[in-house]
C-alpha cells in the first residue's frame, strides 16, 4: 500500500520512527529527563570537555522553583538567630546547672568533677582586677538593691576575663542584626585619650540594641570608634552559672563590679568608656511599644562617678527599643506589682510578663520579639572635670546638663526614626 507524504512515518534524529500525525508532545514522559536532571547532565558533560564552570554553579543558576528562596532562608537564619540569644540569656545556666547536678550522679562524675574544679579555681576570671572582697553589687544613680542593667566597658585595654574576636564577629550576630534590624549612629567621635560614661536608654526587656550595637561587630562598633574595643557587662549572677559564664566571657561581656569599672576609669590608661542602662530594672517595667519614658529623675550615681574619675559623659538613646515586646504593665500599689519589685530585690532584675510572636507565625504568641527597627544614637560627649569629692551641687548641675542633652538628643532625631513631631520624651 502507497502512504501519502502526509501520512509517512516521520524519524526523529535520535530516536525510531513515530507514527503519523503524532506530535512530538503525545511521547511518554519518560522519555524526556526533567529540567534539573538536563541541568546537572549539560553541567557534567561541560565539565569533562572542560568548557563548563561545575555542577555547583550550574545548579545554582537554576530557577527559584528549584530551590527555597533565598530570602525566606535569610528570614529563618535571622529568626533562629534572634531565639538562640534569648533562650541562652533566660535557660542557658540554669539548664547546665541542674546537666552538672545529673552528670555528678552517673558513671561520668569524673567528668563533672573535674569541671567543678577548674570552675572553683577559675571563679574569679570574669572580675579579675578586683582588689578587695565583697557584694558584686554596682549601686548606681542613688538606687537601693543589686543593679537590673546592662554596663558596657569600652577600652584599649584589658585585663579580665576571655575575650574572643572572633566570637565577636561571628556571622550569627549579622543575621541577629538583621532582623529587626539595628543600627549604630555616630554623631560625634570619641577621642582615644579621654575616658567616657555612656547613658544608655530606654532598657527595654532584653536590651538588645546594647547587645548588638556594644556586645557585637555586627554594627561596625570598631570601625565607628577606632582604637576603642566595646566589652559589655551584665549581672554578676551570670557568671556563676557554668557554661553560661564562658560564653559571655569569650564576647567581651563581664560583670557589673564597682572595683572593675573603678578600675577602667582610673587604672586602665585611656580610651577606656563604661556604658549604663541608667533605667535598670525599674524602667524595664515600664517599656511598652510606642512609650517614650526614661527613668533618669533621681539616677545620680553615675554622674557622680564621672565626676570622680574626670570621664565625660555621653548620652545613648535607641528608638525602637522598647517596641519588640509587648508587655503587661501592672498599676502602681497592685498586688503584682509589689510581687514584681519584691523579686527584682531578690534577683537582682525585674521579672515583666512579656510576649512577642511566635516562631511559625508572626500572628501567635511567643518568645520572638517583632520585627521593629531599632536605632541607637551615641551623642555628643559632655566635657567633665576631675574632683575626687564632688559637692552635691556639682552632682545635680552635671546631671541637668545631662538630662538636657539627652532631650535634645531625642528631639533632633525623633522624626527621622518613626516618632511623630509632637511625641515627647518623659523623665521619671
Amino acid at each position: 500500500m502507497l502512504l501519502l507524504p502526509s501520512e509517512a512515518p516521520h524519524r526523529d534524529a535520535s530516536g525510531p520512527p513515530r507514527p503519523a500525525g503524532r506530535p512530538p508532545s503525545s511521547l511518554p514522559a519518560a522519555s524526556a529527563p526533567p529540567p534539573a536532571m538536563k541541568t546537572i547532565l549539560a553541567a557534567y558533560s561541560g565539565v569533562l570537555k572542560g568548557t563548563g564552570s561545575g555542577i555547583l554553579s550550574a545548579l545554582q543558576n537554576r530557577p527559584s522553583a528549584f530551590w527555597p528562596r533565598r530570602s525566606k532562608m535569610e528570614k529563618h537564619l535571622q529568626v533562629f538567630s534572634v531565639l538562640q540569644w534569648v533562650i541562652t540569656f533566660l535557660a542557658l545556666g540554669a539548664v547546665c546547672s541542674v546537666l552538672l547536678l545529673y552528670i555528678f550522679c552517673t558513671d561520668c562524675w569524673l567528668i563533672a568533677a573535674i569541671y567543678t574544679t577548674w570552675l572553683i579555681l577559675d571563679w574569679n576570671t570574669p572580675k579579675q582586677g578586683k582588689c578587695s572582697t565583697g557584694s558584686p553589687t554596682f549601686s548606681h544613680a542613688g538606687s537601693t538593691g543589686p543593679a537590673g542593667y546592662w554596663f558596657l566597658s569600652v577600652g584599649s585595654t584589658y585585663h579580665w576575663g576571655r575575650r574572643s574576636s572572633w566570637v565577636r564577629s561571628w556571622t550569627v550576630w549579622t543575621y541577629f542584626r538583621d532582623y529587626f534590624p539595628i543600627r549604630l549612629i555616630k554623631t560625634h567621635n570619641l577621642l582615644p585619650n579621654r575616658n567616657y560614661i555612656f547613658g544608655y536608654h530606654p532598657h527595654g526587656i532584653f536590651c538588645f540594641g546594647a547587645f548588638c550595637n556594644f556586645g557585637t561587630e555586627a554594627t561596625g562598633f570598631s570601625k565607628k570608634f577606632p582604637g576603642i574595643r566595646p566589652s559589655l557587662a551584665t549581672l554578676a549572677g551570670n557568671f556563676r552559672l557554668p557554661v553560661l559564664r564562658d560564653y559571655l566571657m569569650s564576647g567581651g561581656i563581664c560583670p557589673v563590679n564597682k572595683n572593675s569599672i573603678d578600675y577602667l576609669l582610673s587604672q586602665n590608661g585611656s580610651g577606656n568608656a563604661v556604658i549604663i542602662v541608667i533605667g535598670g530594672a525599674a524602667e524595664s517595667l515600664q517599656c511598652a511599644p510606642g512609650m517614650n519614658s526614661v527613668t533618669l529623675k533621681n539616677r545620680k550615681g553615675f554622674v557622680r562617678l564621672a565626676l570622680q574619675k574626670g570621664s565625660d559623659l555621653v548620652p545613648v538613646y535607641s528608638f525602637g527599643e522598647n517596641d519588640v515586646y509587648k508587655q503587661v504593665i501592672f498599676e502602681e500599689g497592685s498586688y503584682w506589682r509589689m510581687w514584681q519589685k519584691r523579686l527584682q530585690k531578690i534577683l537582682g532584675f525585674a521579672p515583666c510578663l512579656f510576649h512577642g510572636c511566635g516562631l511559625f507565625c508572626s500572628s501567635s504568641w511567643g518568645i520572638v520579639p517583632f520585627c521593629k527597627p531599632i536605632t541607637t544614637i551615641v551623642g555628643e560627649p559632655i566635657t567633665v572635670p576631675k574632683i575626687e569629692d564632688p559637692t552635691a551641687e556639682m552632682v545635680d548641675l552635671y546631671h541637668e546638663m545631662y538630662i538636657k542633652s539627652l532631650l535634645s538628643l531625642f528631639e533632633k532625631y525623633k522624626a527621622r526614626f518613626g516618632l511623630k513631631e509632637s511625641d515627647v520624651l518623659h523623665i521619671q
